[in-house]
């Protein structure tokens, strides 16, 4: 942090050539964005300092496609973990309240979209247009190396299409942001230690005529994945799978499991997974009015 704050002092005093100080910023920015933290409510304190200042040193780099994967996975967990879940907890006692935290997650969810698309845009051009063709050989091949902007910019999609109901152009490009993830997944099946095919998972269980076995499939081939390292895999077998199968006795297994997952304090994981066992216990305590 030190370095960042330094950087962006002599990035305002004008102190060193300028697009060197932005270059260093935005590696700096980039790296940040990846350090381990275990504490969501820190994380959330200064989630708005390091958006902000990422963001704007992002626009004057658009090509650095390290700070932007770090940007839209800040914006994107930023809206999962305090916006849109606070919309939730608040659901039964203040419905406008929770109206309110859904439309800003959502406009986060997009913000989150577009600095990722833009940045695969920079990269590949055309891309946009590319990943719409209904011709599969028109399709953009990705490199391993950007299956996790790639991830970003479907997940963040995913998320802005979940609350945007009374928008039916938004919610007509699942099948878009669908095929995004199927890409990166090409490109990295790897990715995320199972978070991309968790995701694919996710959007199979969701997408209109998606296939529940299929869904299985990738919920389970995530577990593996993870190997037990990661809480998110098992919460999102449980809402995914066990919930609307309404089997209580596989949603509560899989809410435990990702309860009793434990990392290392500097394990990358560390944010996530506190995040995902704090939404376990709240499925849990809701069971009785879920099934």
């Amino acid at each position: 942090m030190p370095l960042l704050l330094l950087l962006y002092s002599l990035l305002l005093a004008g102190c060193s050539p300028r697009q060197m100080v932005i270059g260093g910023l935005a590696d700096e920015l980039a790296v940040q964005g990846r350090t381990a933290e275990n504490d969501p409510e820190l994380a959330r304190d200064a989630a708005a300092f390091y958006l902000k200042l990422s963001e704007s040193v992002l626009r004057q780099q658009p090509g650095h496609l390290a700070l932007a994967e770090s940007v839209a996975a800040g914006f994107t967990q930023y809206s999962f973990a305090f916006v849109a879940f606070e919309a939730e907890q608040v659901e039964a006692r203040d419905a406008k309240a929770a109206e309110r935290l859904r439309r800003r997650a959502a406009r986060l969810y997009e913000r989150a979209h577009r600095h990722a698309m833009q940045a695969l845009e920079f990269a590949h051009p055309g891309l946009a247009q590319a990943l719409a063709s209904p011709q599969a050989a028109d399709w953009p091949k990705l490199p391993a190396a950007e299956a996790g902007l790639a991830y970003w910019a479907a997940a963040s999609w995913g998320g802005w299409i979940s609350l945007a109901k009374d928008d039916p152009e938004t919610v007509a490009d699942l099948p878009l942001a669908v095929r995004l993830a199927a890409l990166a997944w090409a490109a990295d099946p790897d990715w995320g230690q199972g978070a991309l095919t968790g995701l694919l998972a996710s959007f199979e269980a969701a997408r209109p005529g998606g296939n529940p076995a299929q869904a299985l499939r990738w919920f389970d081939q995530a577990i593996a994945q993870a190997g037990d390292n990661a809480a998110g895999a098992l919460v999102g077998k449980a809402e995914g799978y066990a919930q609307p199968a309404g089997d209580r006795a596989l949603f509560e297994q899989l809410l435990g499991r990702a309860l009793a997952v434990r990392e290392a304090p500097d394990s990358p994981l560390a944010l996530q997974n506190e995040v995902m066992r704090r939404r376990a216990r709240w499925l849990l305590d809701k069971a009785d009015d879920l099934f």
